[in-house]
């Protein structure tokens, strides 16, 4: 622990023990001067026990205190403690939440004496609370920072225990009577001692209760270091502060011991009047510890419950289970209060059984979803309502929720007509959905079969392009009808309802677009004249021009966008595996997106070539070279020679720009 907690310490730092400073307004930067005390060492015990030990100890002690306070010296309570100075360990009565120490567990009392002995009888004076607090660093200089706090806390509590189980006990024993005397504990048990120093005495327990809420909070932040630094990655800039917490904790406990030493002296005037500045001042630093420390423990607890919930998802998706234990574990975690989805058809809650041996589609989004990609899967909705063997889930991903995101969410959830997570907090496996199937920004559509396992991370490429023909939705059907040549026809049914039957009849076709509005009309004009040109008639060429999106003011956003996101969802459906002609092909086009202009050639459904503005314009106006060739090898075989002559004349760069959020970008493209 000595190595996770702590740094180097300067030249500068060796030499706080000669500063005059007040530990009671010390800053975190005053505190970290303590520092030069510790040389990372390696003496070791069993610290968890000594913790119990001690917990159990402040807990009965601070009870005793607590009844004498309020009953004026009568206490009530049944805690029994032995004395931890004969090296026995704290056995009171068993109480339901109360733990214990290992069976093998011997505290270290030369230590603890050594450390008792630095708190005990000092007289009040920050000068002395700061040499002391230096003197205990420096006998615990070997032991881990959490080690230091912890023996520091055992020392007190040896003797605040003890002094109160002889208060307690004073009455009825005679033994105890002797030693109370000696200790002197009539001093402070008397009635009119306790409501002179009543306050004093509230406020004491309560610091000591916040002191030892600290070092158990240190403590189950050393556990976490034990896990990997990448699955809990906000305790990198937590472990850091561990030294000054503990420092802190130091601190008040010699305040505390002081305090102890003025109260059975009867001193009037105290170290600590705790309505100073200097108290309140302590007070409010541990307190403001406590809560950073507890906020910290919840972060670094989430994210390990995160991680815990991911690997738990990976060991189920990789083996045949059942798909509602898997929706379950993925959506809701261990939160069984929840098991519920909203029927956006009946408007409806209904209980995630209705999945129970169902292949299941899971619309994954954030909130910030389109109308359109809701429209995306209408179709699919609608005729996967005539089986019952599939159903889809709408999963929202959101960071944080407020009560503007509640109520979008409603909203958002008032547009699907299928089945949605019903309450909106309860997404566990949201690492697993990011790091496992790629989820960015874009909604995904993951396809599990009944028995739970993944049979498509993400159809929602294949379902753009294909529709229901890519049914049941799953790889091996991606695979197939990412082989097909027939693409252009699904792509182009999105542009106008007029495509798919110009594709039947096997026309000639040029798609065509771009934001150089002069070039789409050099490119019009071109592209007109080849389809009147005679031998082009006379040879019954039917060529159709279709110009996708218009330049300009005029831009029919709509249409480009969906031309282009299909373009896109086969490009990423095709990326994976080794690349072919249509791949090629695809890649090629996709590179045109930004450009001033650009054409896809085809014959019906079969793409003949794609080319830059420029390359395909050139082709057009060089006609005449080319048109010979027709009655010999044909129309579309002249025209591609003639253009892939035209592109090695005119060599030019092309970029390929694929939005991150669209899931699994490949790295490397060939």
């Amino acid at each position: 622990m000595a190595a996770k907690f702590g740094g180097e310490v300067t030249a500068a730092a060796k030499h706080a023990a000669g500063e005059r400073v007040s530990v009671l307004t010390l800053s975190d930067e005053k505190i970290q001067k303590f520092y030069a005390t510790h040389v990372h060492g390696d003496d070791k015990f069993d610290v968890d026990s000594l913790f119990v030990v001690v917990e159990n100890t402040l807990k009965h002690a601070t009870h005793i205190v607590d009844n004498y306070v309020q009953g004026g010296g009568q206490s009530s309570t049944h805690g029994v403690l032995r004395d931890l100075l004969q090296g026995a360990q704290a056995i009171v009565e068993q109480q339901t939440d109360e733990r214990a120490p290992k069976a093998s567990f011997s505290p270290p009392l030369c230590t603890l004496k050594q450390i008792s002995c630095e708190l005990q009888c000092k007289p009040p004076g920050e000068d002395i609370a700061h040499k002391t607090t230096l003197a205990i660093l420096n006998k615990l200089s070997n032991y881990s920072w959490e080690a230091k706090a912890m023996l520091t806390l055992a020392a007190f509590a040896l003797d605040y225990g003890e002094f109160w189980l002889l208060a307690q006990s004073q009455s009825s024993d005679q033994l105890a009577k002797s030693l109370a005397v000696l200790r002197p504990v009539p001093v402070i048990t008397k009635p009119a001692a306790l409501q002179k120093h009543k306050k004093a005495l509230i406020e004491l327990n309560s610091l000591i209760r916040d002191t030892l809420e600290v070092i158990e909070s240190i403590f189950e932040l050393e556990k976490l270091t034990s896990y990997e630094p990448k699955d809990i990655p906000a305790l990198a800039g937590i472990v850091h502060d561990v030294p000054v917490h503990v420092c802190q904790a130091i601190i008040t406990v010699v305040a505390c011991a002081t305090q102890v030493t003025c109260l059975v002296c009867d001193e009037d005037v105290l170290l600590f009047q705790w309505q100073d500045a200097g108290a309140v001042s302590l007070r409010a630093r541990l307190r403001s510890v406590l809560t950073k420390l507890k906020t910290q423990l919840m972060i670094c607890k989430r994210q390990l419950e995160a991680v815990e919930t991911h690997r738990r998802l990976r060991k189920l998706f990789q083996i045949p289970t059942e798909i509602v234990m898997v929706f379950q574990s993925l959506i809701f975690g261990k939160d069984d209060a929840h098991l519920l989805l909203f029927d956006g058809s009946s408007r409806t809650t209904v209980k995630i059984d209705v999945l129970r041996r169902k292949n299941v589609l899971l619309f994954i989004s954030t909130l910030d979803i389109t109308d359109e990609e809701i429209q995306l899967l209408r179709p699919v909705h609608d005729e996967l309502k005539k089986q019952s063997q599939y159903k889809i889930v709408w999963v929202p991903i959101v960071d944080q929720w407020t009560d503007e995101l509640r109520m979008k969410f409603e909203m958002v959830r008032g547009k699907m007509p299928w089945y949605a997570v019903k309450h909106f907090s309860l997404v566990a496996g949201v690492r697993y959905i990011k790091e496992e199937w790629h989820f960015k920004t874009k909604p995904i559509i993951v396809v599990v079969n009944p028995q739970g396992k993944v049979e498509c991370s993400d159809a929602t490429h294949m379902i753009r392009v294909w529709g229901m023909k890519a049914f049941p939705f799953t790889v091996a059907m991606e695979a197939i009808l990412a082989g097909g040549r027939d693409w252009l026809a699904y792509i182009g049914s999105h542009i106008h309802p007029s495509i798919p039957n110009l594709i039947k009849e096997k026309k000639f076709i040029f798609f065509y677009g771009g934001t150089d509005s002069d070039w789409i009309t050099q490119f019009t004009a071109k592209a007109n004249a080849l389809a009147a040109d005679t031998l082009i008639k006379e040879q019954k060429i039917s060529i159709e021009l279709v110009q996708v999106g218009k330049g300009g003011k005029g831009d029919n956003s709509t249409i480009l966008k969906r031309f282009w996101d299909g373009i896109e969802s086969l490009f990423l459906t095709k990326v994976v595996g080794k690349p072919d002609d249509v791949t090629r092909e695809v890649q090629k086009l996709l590179t045109y997106k930004s450009e001033s202009g650009w054409a896809v050639f085809s014959k019906g459904s079969e793409v003949m070539f794609s080319g830059h503005s420029t390359t395909v314009l050139k082709a057009l106006e060089e006609f005449e070279k080319w048109k010979v060739f027709i009655k010999e090898k044909g129309f579309e075989v002249s025209f591609k020679g003639h253009h892939e002559k035209v592109v090695r004349t005119m060599h030019r760069c092309s970029r390929l720009d694929v939005r991150a959020a669209l899931g699994e970008v490949p790295e490397v493209v060939q």
